[in-house]
Formats: C-alpha cells, sequence, structure tokens
C-alpha cells in the first residue's frame, strides 16, 4: 500500500501523492531506512503518529471568525436561563485556539462555569500537548480587537502569553479522530459541535461518514457550526441552516433533506492544518470559516451545457485530482475548455488543483477568471476570500465574504 493510501486510511484525510511522499522521506532520514518500501512495512503504530504529524501542520488563531463563538453564546445564555447545561464539543480542535475562545467568549458572556462544559479533539497528539500547554504566540493573536488577551492571558516570554487556568480547567483535551468516534456510547450527548472547515478535505464517501458521526453526537435539539464551504454537503446529508448571521450554524433537518448542490465542491486535499509546502514555497494557511455558503437549490446564470462527452470530462478530472493525479486532471479541466472556453466550473477546479499543487498564484488567477465568468460562483468566492486573509489582505477578504454573505442572503430568501 502507498503512503498516500496509507495515510488516508490512517485519518480519512485526502493527502496529495508528493506530499505523503515528503513525509515518508523525512520519516525515512530519521528512523534509518534506506527504502520506502521497507519503512512502510515497518511502520508500527507510534512511527504512524510521527509521520501523521508531518501532514497536518496547525494554523489557527484565537477568536477567528468570532460569529460562531456569538451564536453559541446566545444559545447556552437561553439554555441556562432555563436551568440546563450546555455540553459543547470541537473537532478537530487544533492547537486549542477554537475551544478557548469559546470559554472566553461563554465568561464575557457573563455564563457561570457550570452552565457548560467543552470537550475537544485533535487528530494529532502534538496539537494535544500545545492545547494542554495553552501558550501562544503572536500569530495567535490575529483578531482585530486584541483586549482579551489582558483579560485571560498572562506574558510568559517575548511574545508568548499562557491563558488562564480558571479557563484551561474549563476544557478538556483528548486525542481522537472524528471518523473512528465511539458514537454509539455517547449517543446525541452534545448541544453544540464545532466542526469547522474539516469536511472539505474528504472525499465524499469520507464526508458522509463524518456528518453520520457528528449527527449521532449531536442533540436533536443541538446546533452544529461548521464552515463556510462545508454547507451544501451538510444540507445534503440531514442537516438545514440557521438564521445567524455569517456563524455557518446548522441544525439536524426533520423534515426532507434539501436539495442537492447543483456542482459539488471539489474535495481539497489538505487536513485543517496546512500541508507542509515544498522547498523554497512559503506555508500556506489552512482555510477558516470566512466566506458563506449555500446549496445551491435552483439553477444559476451558467453557460450553456455542455454535450455529455464533455462533462465527463469535468467528472474525469474530480476522480483524478481526489486520486492526487493534480496533472492529468489539469489536462482534463484544460481539454474541456478547449470545448467550453466560458466553463466556470473548469476554471474553478483548476483553482483547486493548483491549491493542491501550492501554486496559489494560479490558483487565484484561475478562480478569478471563474466568478468573472459566473459572478454568484460561491466556492470560488469562498476561496478567494480566504486566500486574501491568508495573504494578509484583510480589507479584500472583508469584501469578498460580504459578497459571498450577499449570494447566502439572497438564496435563503428566494428557497
Amino acid at each position: 500500500m502507498t503512503a498516500q493510501a496509507l495515510l488516508r486510511r490512517a485519518t480519512g484525510l485526502s493527502v496529495s501523492k508528493s506530499v505523503a511522499e515528503r513525509a515518508v522521506n523525512q520519516r525515512m532520514e530519521r528512523t534509518g531506512f534506506a527504502d520506502s518500501q521497507a519503512y512502510l512495512q515497518a511502520l508500527t503504530p507510534a512511527e504512524m503518529t510521527q509521520l501523521i504529524e508531518l501532514v497536518v501542520v496547525p494554523e489557527s488563531w484565537l477568536f477567528r471568525d468570532p460569529q460562531a463563538f456569538y451564536a453559541t453564546v446566545e444559545l447556552v445564555q437561553e439554555r441556562w436561563a432555563r436551568g440546563r447545561a450546555t455540553r459543547i464539543l470541537s473537532i478537530p480542535c487544533a492547537g486549542g485556539e477554537e475551544p478557548y475562545s469559546m470559554a472566553m467568549a461563554l465568561r464575557d458572556g457573563g455564563v457561570p462555569k457550570q452552565a457548560f462544559s467543552i470537550d475537544a479533539y485533535d487528530l494529532s497528539p502534538g496539537c494535544i500537548e500545545r492545547a494542554q500547554a495553552g501558550v501562544y504566540g503572536r500569530n495567535a493573536f490575529r483578531a482585530q480587537d486584541v483586549a482579551f488577551r489582558e483579560r485571560y492571558f498572562t506574558h510568559v516570554a517575548d511574545d508568548a502569553y499562557r491563558i488562564i487556568d480558571s479557563l484551561r480547567e474549563q476544557v478538556t483535551f483528548r486525542q481522537g479522530n472524528l471518523l473512528q468516534f465511539d458514537t454509539a456510547s455517547c449517543s446525541k450527548h452534545y448541544d453544540v459541535i464545532f466542526c469547522r472547515n474539516l469536511l472539505i478535505y474528504f472525499d465524499k464517501p469520507t464526508t458522509r461518514a463524518a456528518i453520520a458521526n457528528l449527527s449521532a453526537l449531536l442533540a436533536d435539539d443541538g446546533m452544529l457550526l461548521a464552515g463556510y464551504a462545508e454547507v451544501p454537503s451538510f444540507c445534503q446529508n440531514g442537516f438545514a441552516p440557521l438564521q445567524f448571521r455569517q456563524a455557518f450554524a446548522l441544525k439536524k433537518e426533520t423534515a426532507a433533506p434539501a436539495s442537492p448542490v447543483l456542482v459539488a465542491p471539489l474535495p481539497v486535499a489538505r487536513p485543517l492544518r496546512s500541508v507542509p509546502p515544498a522547498p523554497g514555497r512559503a506555508a500556506v494557511a489552512a482555510p477558516s470559516s470566512a466566506a458563506s455558503a449555500v446549496p445551491r437549490t435552483r439553477p444559476v446564470s451558467v453557460p450553456s451545457p455542455a454535450p455529455a462527452a464533455q462533462a465527463d470530462l469535468l467528472a474525469e478530472a474530480r476522480l483524478l485530482a481526489d486520486r492526487g493525479q493534480l496533472r492529468e486532471a489539469g489536462d482534463k479541466c484544460h481539454a474541456h475548455l478547449a470545448k467550453v472556453p466560458e466553463a466556470a466550473e473548469a476554471y474553478f477546479m483548476l483553482g483547486i488543483i493548483n491549491e493542491l499543487a501550492g501554486k496559489m498564484d494560479l490558483a487565484d488567477d484561475y478562480w478569478r477568471r471563474c466568478i468573472y465568468l459566473q459572478p454568484d460562483h460561491y466556492e470560488a468566492l469562498c476561496h478567494l476570500a480566504l486566500l486574501a486573509e491568508r495573504n494578509g489582505n484583510q480589507t479584500a477578504a472583508a469584501t469578498l465574504k460580504a459578497r459571498a454573505a450577499r449570494i447566502y442572503e439572497r438564496r435563503q430568501a428566494s428557497n
């Protein structure tokens, strides 16, 4: 079995062939193996953990996309007023930034500590260790208002700050994989689940399995906070959006499932952490739940449908990209464009393919071509917003987020 397949089986994450091979080469240097097949055959659980650590690099910050936290505070306050405590889950939790932000938001909202509990899980033992330590550097404080740092952190060294013990005690951290969760033992256990920007790195079968586990873990009247680009997947699998502005909150759907998306987003082969870049390239930050998304329940303005043979080229491109065959996938997209020059979806897919290859400038160019041809292509708008955010261009990111949010609101109103 290849390294790519082993990593996918162990984590559920789609890791490109080049990233998997680079991780194996690094571990071979550390362990003294000269042959990759010999190394893979000798993999122990402990060594697999070390290999996984090389492909899941945490990238998050405190109060990242705060609307989700504000929506949760409102829910916890309402339930506590009725004498009901709220159980909260953050999965994956990266270095603890998300669950600690939730604890701070609840403290700011005047919610007593007995009104809630927070469990946090991540695939990476290294992330859990850092989260339990609760020490963060400058990059963790990227919110516009960092006054919370004075209230809830102590300065320990240079640019390092440790969260106060009373908040650390509010969060229970554990290593764990959502796909391997024992949902039977904690069925409907959580009132609020944060699972933001994980599913976009899964293929469709893995996405369905993950959503099934999340649904089993969530109380019937609970709230789930997703990443902006994951809303369509949830709405295809038994969830419906809640009306919290830019919080990307969902509930279990008790009626008929929402209509499927017109064009399903291509899975992004990057874990909720950024994949280590190729030598000489800047690290690519993980996406945030930054811009809005909504399932396409009605047709949008697109070029005339291509013949079936041409449409098959895009289906083949998706399959090839999911297998990590990026060059071949790109060739299929270009072949489609040769026949249908105004195919916005082909440009969107080329953007994803180049993102997977670490060619972010090309990805940006293709996504911009996509929204030129189809201005309400929400996936492309969301990816452009995330890319602007990663590049530190907050003004452009905010503009793109607002544009996507307007599309979301228009479609909600028309449904």
